[in-house]
């Protein structure tokens, strides 16, 4: 949902923070081909509003209480010319990068991050590309060149982070002392570390045990 190069870029702010969206909405109004249409506090506000009156790019929150970031790139997902998406984070967990990128946002910037640097952003993103800081850029090629952890895998991790030990996470998980050897050494491989605590301690700076459900 590109604009010609004379019409302004409509701009939806979603936020759950009123003094982040009322200093972004102050910051980009002093820029002749920018339009803030307005803010949104949840999700489900933002996706109301971008049924009523689409945006071109949306600055988008991830953590945001009930509907949060990522349930609405997927909700957008499946609209029919959904606009494009910059998420602006206060984070930056190689786990929450990817589930972005991988949920449709076609931007990615930290909240601290430079005011030309947020406009080149959105320019570059309401052209069609994506913008994604080099340094983020690097993090995610890492990420998505490690395999997935499966659903069980998970689970056991998300134990092990619980203190339980292998003999515990048998019996949680209903299978054999062997098979909890076996998805302890996958983590392992896979978070490319050499032993369990250190796999609890990287998952949780990556973000990925934050996706996990205790059993």
């Amino acid at each position: 949902m590109s604009t010609a190069n004379h019409s302004p870029i409509r701009i939806l702010i979603v936020d759950d923070h009123p003094v982040v969206c009322s200093g972004l909405t102050s910051m980009l109004t002093a820029y002749a081909e920018l339009t803030v249409m307005g803010s949104a506090a949840s999700g489900e506000e933002a996706l109301a509003m971008v049924k009523r009156d689409p945006p071109h790019v949306i600055l988008l929150d991830i953590r945001m209480p009930g509907m949060d970031g990522i349930d609405v790139l997927r909700a957008l997902q499946n609209m029919e010319a959904p606009p494009r998406v910059i998420v602006l984070t206060s984070f930056e967990k190689d786990e929450e990068i990817y589930r972005a990128i991988r949920s449709g946002a076609q931007g990615y910037l930290l909240k601290d991050t430079t005011e030309s640097d947020m406009i080149a952003a959105i320019t570059v993103v309401d052209a069609g590309k994506r913008y994604i800081p080099r340094h983020i850029a690097a993090r995610l090629a890492d990420r998505m060149m490690r395999s997935d952890l499966t659903a069980r895998e998970l689970q056991t991790l998300e134990l092990l982070a619980h203190g339980s030990t292998n003999k515990e996470i048998a019996k949680e998980l209903k299978i054999s002392d062997n098979t909890v050897r076996h998805h302890v050494n996958s983590i392992m491989d896979k978070l490319q570390v050499s032993d369990r605590t250190e796999a609890v301690a990287t998952a949780i700076r990556r973000g990925v045990l934050s996706e996990t459900e205790p059993n």
